[in-house]
């Protein structure tokens, strides 16, 4: 029987010239039912702890004074088993982007695929929620290449 998933996606140090060594790409999933119940929860946890609840939340910004709302909220991801994590976490230190014939975009899409192909079902159907990257990410994500 098919099942409908939604997909938020995220990453961190993305950049190429950004001193990081390493890129983190991460995707929280659940089925389409429990959408609402996971955002209703998650912004009556922002509301307990003093936050609007369209502030987005953002683990640079865990600190002694709020560390309760983080573990809070991974409190409630490790006890709803209808939300699942994955993560793909990629050595950013020896790129070869001439040798591959691709630009650090290039890459950046491909570990994206890694990362996702795994939770992909052909049975299934996912609305996959990218972060914006840049200016230029949604044209390239819909033209299926370089703009």
């Amino acid at each position: 029987m098919s099942e409908v998933f939604n997909v938020y996606c995220d990453e961190s140090c993305h950049l190429e010239r950004d001193h990081q060594a390493v890129m983190a790409l991460g995707a929280v999933w659940c089925p389409l039912d429990a959408v609402q119940e996971a955002t209703g929860r998650l912004r009556e946890i922002k509301v307990k702890h003093g936050l609007k609840t369209t502030e987005e939340l953002k683990w640079t910004k865990v600190s002694p004074g709020n560390l309760q709302l983080y573990l809070d909220i991974v409190d409630y991801f490790f006890d709803n088993d209808r939300l699942s994590f994955r993560a793909l976490i990629a050595d950013k230190g020896n790129l070869r982007h001439a040798h591959f014939s691709q630009t650090h975009d290039d890459w950046y899409y491909k570990m994206y695929f890694d990362m996702l192909k795994v939770i992909l079902q052909p049975e299934d159907k996912f609305h996959i929620y990218m972060d914006i990257k840049d200016t230029r990410g949604a044209t390239k994500i819909r033209k299926g290449g370089a703009p």
